[in-house]
């Protein structure tokens, strides 16, 4: 096979670089180029928005994101017009003997199938993720349509964080496993839980530092945060001492959030993120929110 000649053609290798970056040069037999075109893709790609959501400064982290998403693009591009200009160079080509067509499945499955796959499931559990808010319930702070960062070294062994009252935090449903929540830590184990009204206290502490209309202001542990209580129908008091090993959650938007109150406490194992930056927000009324681009949760 190694002495038989065949004429590289540029459309195939445009378009094989454009399925998978690298890929076109794999096919014009520059093994070496390949492996690194894919490498800076997958890295850009992947743990690019990781690094950039966790470690830089919230004034930096929109330009930087775009920056990343145009290295990304140029990249690509780059890599189908090299791979054009390579095969339309090697027009007597002697065929390789690893060039098979097997060999060119096999590449694309453990690229696209196992290697991406498997990056950015582990940058997403155990650095960062991405969710969309989809209902009112964290209201003031979180919007509908809002799209955040969460930091996934989080509430784990060997994780640089634990739960803190205060927190936005991820967590698994407790009535449906393949759903995640987001709320706000309250109380942690072994803490003393009372709502009663629009107050609440933990540990015999009203949470209320100041009230104007439905807007409050609670603070907790030298943080504070703001929360609304809407007119709805009264809801019961509530009286309880946080078990072992869970946490009470509630959503910030206190008269139209599901949270601790309806499906009690949350285990401090199914808590898998805290909430960090919103990277972008729009609805359907607004457009783009660009104001809450970049905003840090607090």
């Amino acid at each position: 096979m190694s002495n038989l000649i065949y004429p590289r053609k540029p459309v195939v290798a445009v378009l094989l670089s454009l399925v998978l970056p690298g890929f076109g040069q794999f096919y014009n037999g520059e093994l070496n180029k390949a492996i690194w075109f894919f490498l800076a893709f997958a890295i850009l790609l992947v743990p690019g928005p990781a690094l950039i959501a966790l470690y830089l400064p919230r004034f930096m982290m929109m330009p930087t994101l775009f920056i990343g998403l145009i290295l990304v693009l140029s990249l690509w591009l780059y890599g189908m017009a090299d791979a054009w200009r390579v095969a339309r160079e090697k027009q007597a080509y002697v065929l390789q003997a690893w060039q098979l067509s097997g060999v060119y499945v096999l590449i694309f499955l453990l690229c696209n199938v196992l290697a991406l796959p498997m990056l950015t499931g582990e940058v997403r559990a155990h650095q960062v993720a991405s969710f969309r808010i989809p209902s009112a319930s964290m209201e003031p702070g979180l919007l509908p349509g809002d799209i955040l960062f969460a930091d996934m070294r989080y509430n784990c062994p060997g994780c640089a964080t634990g739960l803190r009252r205060g927190d936005v935090a991820i967590f698994v449903y407790p009535n449906d496993r393949t759903k995640y929540y987001i709320k706000r830590v309250i109380g942690l184990p072994g803490d003393q839980i009372k709502i009663s009204g629009e107050t609440v206290w933990v540990n015999d502490s009203a949470l209320t530092v100041s009230q104007t209309g439905p807007s409050v202001t609670e603070e907790s542990d030298g943080r504070s945060w703001q929360v609304q209580w809407n007119a709805s129908p009264a809801q019961p008091d509530m009286v309880l001492t946080v078990p072992p090993g869970q946490a009470f959650m509630l959503g910030d938007n206190r008269s139209a959030s599901v949270d601790s109150r309806n499906f009690s406490t949350v285990p401090l194992q199914d808590i898998v993120g805290k909430a960090r930056q919103i990277w972008f927000s729009a609805s359907t009324a607004d457009g783009i929110r660009w104001r809450r681009l970049g905003q840090v949760m607090q």
